[in-house]
């Protein structure tokens, strides 16, 4: 188990929609205790289990499991899943979010009252049903709920040196009763990208199942696309989309389907797709230390792709523990 409880800590959090434990290894980095966490996919709970020694909760939308939630904690994380408000624009004031995954959220919220509510989301997020399903949100937590919200769209690749065009919304809720200096907080400054996709890709060859082999009906396309081995690629259904800033393409969650939609990289060995573990690593997650377990690859590709960049949550969750 690589990643235990740590025995000191400043803060206690739980962790929501908890996937592979992206939120809780920044958290737990930042000086965090975990103290709840749940997540319903089954191939995730291994994973989790596998590297933080517990199994989570399964599907937070049942009461019973919202039950075990303990009373009090600082800081409730999660990356909620968006689904489609679909009554959002048709309701004064506040629409109803019953139906969705925020109403989860947000009853356990109104119930705990944390110090902070730390949520991440993908970043159309802000621009879906014309905006209001983000103002839903907002005004859940600032004017239901008497929270004080920062948020904004930050990418992997500008705020955490890591060579993966990501962008997502984060947002940062603050109790004022409980963290009079809330204004006091600021989202972490964009960085250089020191770091290019060799610090992140394996060396040597790969398994023979990640490499095309001559006779595929697309390789040809492939070999005359993929000059570079210092960028990585897309296929795209009919042709190779190059990545001209030299970064990895957002990680999607259908990567998993089929092997499709991973990127793609030329290496001394020929064309292949990037491994799962590389994806991981393009994630933020220390590989070296990090288990993966024996799952089918689509599996681990779905977990990567559903995950946040858990080095850019981290300084995120710094920022927040400077205010408290």
């Amino acid at each position: 188990m690589p990643f235990p409880t740590p025995e000191n800590y400043k803060f206690k959090f739980i962790d929501l929609f908890a996937g592979i434990g992206g939120f809780r290894l920044a958290l737990q980095n930042a000086g965090g205790k975990c103290i709840y966490t749940s997540e319903w996919n089954s191939g995730a709970k291994k994973t989790y289990r596998a590297n933080f020694g517990e199994i989570p909760f399964g599907d937070i939308t049942n009461g019973k499991n919202k039950n075990y939630i303990p009373d009090q904690f600082d800081i409730l994380c999660a990356g909620f899943p968006c689904q489609a408000f679909s009554i959002a624009g048709n309701r004064k004031g506040f629409a109803d979010t019953r139906g969705t995954l925020f109403f989860d959220v947000e009853q356990i919220i109104e119930r705990h009252q944390p110090k902070v509510v730390f949520l991440e989301n993908v970043k159309n997020l802000v621009s879906h049903d014309k905006g209001n399903t983000f103002k839903v949100i907002l005004e859940t937590l600032e004017v239901k709920l008497g929270y004080k919200v920062f948020h904004k769209v930050l990418n992997s690749a500008t705020h955490a040196n890591v060579p993966q065009n990501r962008e997502r919304i984060f947002i940062v809720a603050f109790d004022p009763d409980q963290v009079e200096n809330y204004l006091n907080f600021e989202f972490p400054e964009e960085i250089k990208l020191t770091k290019t996709i060799h610090d992140f890709i394996e060396k040597g060859k790969q398994d023979d199942i990640y490499y095309y082999k001559k006779g595929h009906k697309y390789y040809q396309e492939l070999e005359r696309s993929m000059i570079s081995k210092d960028t990585v690629y897309q296929w795209r259904r009919v042709y190779v989309r190059e990545n001209k800033n030299n970064v990895c393409p957002t990680l999607t969650a259908n990567m998993g389907t089929g092997g499709h939609n991973v990127p793609l990289i030329k290496d001394d060995f020929g064309i292949r797709k990037l491994t799962p573990k590389e994806c991981f690593a393009f994630q933020g997650y220390p590989v070296h230390d990090y288990i993966l377990p024996k799952l089918a690859n689509s599996n681990l590709y779905m977990q990567a792709g559903n995950s946040v960049t858990t080095s850019l949550i981290e300084r995120i969750a710094k920022q927040i523990c400077m205010v408290l």
